[in-house]
C-alpha cells in the first residue's frame, strides 16, 4: 500500500549539453520535485567548457561518456539523501541531446546485466566504453563522410527522401563512418552504438535499450517512411553496422522493466517501467503538447520551428523525424540563424534601443507594411543560405534604406514570411485547428506576437518551457504507461496546465498576407540566384 500523502508519478530526465535534470510529475502532471547536475560546476574533474571539449582543430567536439554516468549517480545520490520516495515511481522516460553517439565495448552487456547495489554506476562502468569521448552534437569535423554518404544513395535530395535530412556533420551515420575511418579497432571492440538517449535509457534498463524512432531519424540511417535502417546508408558508413545498432522501436514503446541496481540500492519498485528515451527536441514536442497542424517557435538566439507534420516533403534545408508521440506522423524542425540579436540590431539602428519604440514602430505601421519587404541576414543564414539586407520597394525594386518604423516591420514581418514559407516547404499546412505556441526572449512582446498570428493566420499562445525537454519525457512515461490502451498521447495530457492566449489574427489579416507570401518567395529566390551567380 501507498504510505499516505506520498504521491504515484514518473520521472522525466534530460542528458543535455550542459547538465543531466530530472522532474517528477504526479498523477495531475504538477511538477513536484526537480534537480539538476551541471557538468562545468558540479563535475569539475572532466575539465569541460558548456560541458563538451572542444579539440585543436576546432571542428571536433566531443564529451566523456563516463560525466554523464557520474552525473546520473550524483543526481539519484542527492535525492536518496534528501528522502525522494522513489516506491511511487510509476515508470520513468528521458531525453538526450540529439546525435551523438556511446560505443560500448565488446563485453559490456555482462556489466550491465549484473551490476552491484554497493557500488556507483561510474565505479562499475569504467571499461565499457571503446570510445571514451563521445562526439555529439556541435562536432561539425565530418564533411568528408557527408559527401561520401550522399554519393552512396545517389545525392542530397535522395538522401533527405529517405532519411528526411541531407547529411549534417552531426548526423551519427556520419560521425560512426569517421571513427570506423579513423579508429577501425575501437570500431571493431564496439558491441554496441547507442544515441545519447538510448545510452541512458540503457544505464536505467541494466541492458541496451533500443533506439527510438523519434531519435534515430537525427542519424542519417534511418528510412523515416518504413522506420527501418537504410541497408544503403549503413553500408555506406561502415561494416556490421545494423548488428552494432539493434532493431529502433515506436518512441512510446515500454522497453523493459528498471534494473534490479535500481531497486536495491534506491528502492524504487521492481515493476517500474522504462519507456524508450528520445532526443531532445522531440521531448520538448511532448513537453510543449503540440498536436496536429500545430507549430511551436522558439524566439532566441536563433529562431526555430517544430511542425507537427501529416505528410512531410523532405528538403535540402530542415529536418524531418518520426512524431515522438504519434507513430503515423511526423515532425519537422527550421532553424534560422538570425533570430534575436537582429532584431536587438534594428532595434537598436532603428528605435533608439528601446523595446518600447520598437512595438510603438510595429502598432503604427499598417500589415503588409505597404508592399516595403526585407531580408535581414547580418550572418550568413542557412535557411535559405544568404547574407546581407536587402530591401524592396512595393514596385519589387531594390532600395536602400527604410524609413525606421517601415525597417521595423520589414524585419518582423519578413522573418515570419520567411518561417512561414520553410515551413510550407516542408509539407506545412496552416489548419483550421491549428495553434502557434511562442517561447523564448521574443515572445513576451505583445506585438511582435500579433504579427506572428497575423502573418500564419493563427492565434499565438505563450507557453513557459524552461523544462519542456524533462516535462514532456515524464508526460511520454505516462503515454508510455497508457499505451497498450490505445490512448492518444493529448489524452493523457490533458490536465496539465494549458498554454495563455497571446495574440489573435487581426481581421484582413489572411488577405494581405495570401498576396505577400508568394512575393516574398520569389524575391528570397532572386537573392538567392544573385549570390549564386556570376558577380554582376
Amino acid at each position: 500500500m501507498a504510505e499516505r500523502g506520498a504521491r504515484r508519478c514518473c520521472l522525466g530526465w534530460d542528458f543535455s549539453t550542459q547538465q543531466v535534470k530530472v522532474v517528477a510529475v504526479d498523477a495531475e502532471l504538477n511538477v513536484f520535485y526537480e534537480d539538476s547536475v551541471h557538468f562545468d560546476r558540479d563535475l569539475l574533474e572532466f575539465g569541460t567548457q558548456g560541458g563538451v571539449h572542444v579539440h585543436e582543430d576546432g571542428l571536433t567536439v566531443t564529451s566523456p561518456v563516463l560525466m554523464w554516468v557520474q552525473a546520473l549517480d550524483t543526481i539519484l545520490e542527492r535525492m536518496k539523501a534528501l528522502g525522494f520516495d522513489f516506491s511511487q515511481v510509476l515508470a520513468l522516460s528521458g531525453a538526450g541531446q540529439q546525435h551523438g553517439s556511446v560505443y560500448w565495448k565488446t563485453g559490456a552487456s555482462q556489466v550491465l546485466t549484473n551490476l552491484s547495489p554497493d557500488l556507483l554506476l561510474h565505479k562499475q562502468l569504467q571499461a565499457c566504453f571503446s570510445i571514451k569521448d563521445s562526439p555529439v552534437w556541435m562536432d561539425s569535423s565530418t564533411t568528408a563522410q557527408c559527401r561520401q554518404l550522399e554519393a552512396a544513395v545517389g545525392g542530397a535530395q535522395a538522401l533527405s527522401s529517405l532519411t528526411g535530412s541531407r547529411a549534417y556533420e552531426r548526423f551519427t551515420g556520419n560521425q560512426i563512418a569517421k571513427i570506423y575511418q579513423q579508429n577501425p579497432e575501437a570500431y571493431s571492440h564496439t558491441e554496441r552504438i547507442s544515441l545519447v538517449s538510448s545510452f541512458a535509457a540503457s544505464l536505467f534498463l541494466g541492458s541496451y535499450s533500443p533506439i527510438d524512432y523519434s531519435d534515430g531519424s537525427g542519424m542519417n540511417l534511418l528510412q523515416i517512411q518504413d522506420k527501418v535502417w537504410s541497408q544503403a546508408c549503413l553500408s555506406a558508413c561502415a561494416p556490421h553496422l545494423e548488428e552494432k545498432l539493434g532493431s529502433p522501436v515506436p518512441s512510446c514503446s515500454v522497453v523493459g522493466a528498471i534494473s534490479s541496481y535500481y531497486v536495491q540500492r534506491y528502492g524504487f519498485p521492481p515493476g517500474c517501467k522504462v519507456v524508450a528515451f528520445t532526443g531532445d527536441n522531440p521531448a520538448s514536442l511532448a513537453g510543449m503538447r503540440l498536436e496536429e497542424g500545430d507549430i511551436a517557435v522558439s524566439l532566441g538566439t536563433s529562431d526555430t520551428l517544430f511542425l507537427w507534420l501529416q505528410e512531410p516533403m523532405p528538403a535540402l534545408e530542415g529536418h524531418i523525424f518520426c512524431n515522438p508521440v504519434d507513430p503515423q506522423h511526423y515532425m519537422a524542425l527550421l532553424c534560422f540563424k538570425n533570430g534575436s540579436l537582429m532584431r536587438e540590431k534594428i532595434r537598436d539602428e532603428s528605435a533608439s534601443c528601446s523595446w518600447s519604440d520598437f512595438s510603438e514602430a510595429l502598432r503604427s505601421t499598417e500589415m503588409g507594411n505597404g508592399g516595403n519587404l526585407g531580408f535581414y541576414f547580418d550572418i550568413m543564414e542557412i535557411t535559405p543560405e544568404i547574407i546581407g539586407r536587402h530591401r524592396f520597394s512595393a514596385e519589387n525594386l531594390k532600395v536602400s534604406a527604410f524609413p525606421g518604423d517601415v525597417e521595423i516591420r520589414a524585419l518582423i514581418e519578413g522573418q515570419f514570411m520567411a518561417k512561414r514559407i520553410h515551413a510550407e516547404g516542408l509539407g506545412y499546412r496552416v489548419m483550421p485547428k491549428t495553434k502557434i505556441l511562442a517561447t523564448g526572449g521574443a515572445s513576451h512582446n505583445k506585438d511582435i506576437l500579433q504579427v506572428l498570428a497575423d502573418v500564419f493566420g493563427a492565434p499565438v499562445y505563450v507557453i513557459d518551457t524552461a523544462n519542456s525537454a524533462c516535462v514532456g519525457s515524464a508526460y511520454r512515461a505516462f503515454h508510455g504507461l497508457a499505451a497498450g490502451t490505445d490512448l492518444p498521447f493529448s489524452e493523457v495530457v490533458k490536465l496539465a496546465p494549458n498554454p495563455r492566449l497571446a495574440a489573435t489574427p487581426s481581421s484582413g489579416a489572411s488577405q494581405v498576407y495570401e498576396a505577400l507570401l508568394p512575393q516574398y518567395a520569389k524575391l528570397e529566390q532572386r537573392i538567392l540566384a544573385q549570390t549564386r551567380g556570376p558577380p554582376e
